[in-house]
């Protein structure tokens, strides 16, 4: 058996280095990325055949994540023997739309199953997706599952929370007169929207209070109405300010709070 896999990594290493390159190449076409990005780019390649131009990954305020689709198919190529899904109902509410799932991953019919949980409600979902929070849970549940199963340290794009999107960085779109408020990116890069769910997630921000404390460092009533330019600002001025005071940026954010009105 160790002498097929041997043959087997033999076989593939034309397919590798082409890969390698194929992602490579593409990866710097669709983003500003750094030499030490490219390195971890090419062991990910190298170690799970994870391709750029499939949507296997995605670049997020400088971090590689793998996508839902980048794991069924990494699945797919080791022959998993099957994956299993449930609703946990005792962590569920239908009526707030909350919901939480349990995904086992078999390998084999003979190896030790891999456990993963994910939930999913309209706090940490984007808009474009409510109504199929439970879809959501059942996706992350997975996603965790598989990552545990094949050893991928990566987050994945749908555990993320807020983030919308092609998961194809090359994909062609036409490029439209840039129009008066424009927070997305037709040039391959990020979306700023992305960029901002990103640090929210990371450093366990709340939403609500980000919202409001870019409208009012925008000057506008709110966050839509700002444009690219106002909003790029805010999202490097977030992340260095999460970075290096965090304790600083909670305290302004707490003064967004909406005071609590108590009834008598």
């Amino acid at each position: 058996m160790s002498f097929q896999r041997k043959r087997e990594n033999l076989r593939d290493r034309p397919r590798v280095s082409s890969l390698i390159g194929q992602n490579t190449k593409l990866a710097r076409k669709s983003w500003e990325i750094t030499a030490e990005q490219v390195r971890v780019l090419k062991t990910l390649t190298q170690e799970f055949r994870l391709s750029v131009a499939l949507g296997d990954l995605k670049l997020l305020d400088s971090r590689w994540y793998v996508t839902h689709s980048g794991l069924l198919r990494l699945a797919k190529r080791n022959r998993c023997a099957g994956i299993q899904v449930r609703p946990m109902r005792e962590f569920s509410d239908p009526a707030t739309d909350r919901w939480v799932f349990r995904a086992v991953v078999h390998k084999s019919h003979i190896s030790k199953p891999f456990v993963g949980y994910g939930d999913a409600d309209p706090s940490n979902t984007s808009p474009l997706v409510r109504g199929a929070e439970m879809r959501v849970a059942e996706t992350r549940a997975v996603n965790r599952a598989l990552r545990k199963a094949y050893g991928i340290g990566l987050c994945s794009v749908e555990e993320l929370g807020w983030l919308t999107g092609s998961s194809k960085p090359n994909e062609e779109h036409p490029v439209p007169v840039e129009p008066r408020h424009q927070n997305g990116s037709n040039n391959g890069q990020p979306k700023l929207r992305d960029r901002l769910c990103v640090l929210i997630r990371r450093h366990n921000l709340d939403p609500t209070l980000v919202k409001a404390y870019a409208a009012d460092y925008c000057g506008t009533s709110t966050l839509k109405e700002a444009n690219r330019k106002l909003v790029e600002s805010f999202v490097s001025h977030l992340a260095t300010s999460a970075q290096e005071n965090k304790e600083e940026l909670i305290c302004k954010l707490n003064t967004y709070a909406q005071p609590v009105e108590v009834k008598s």
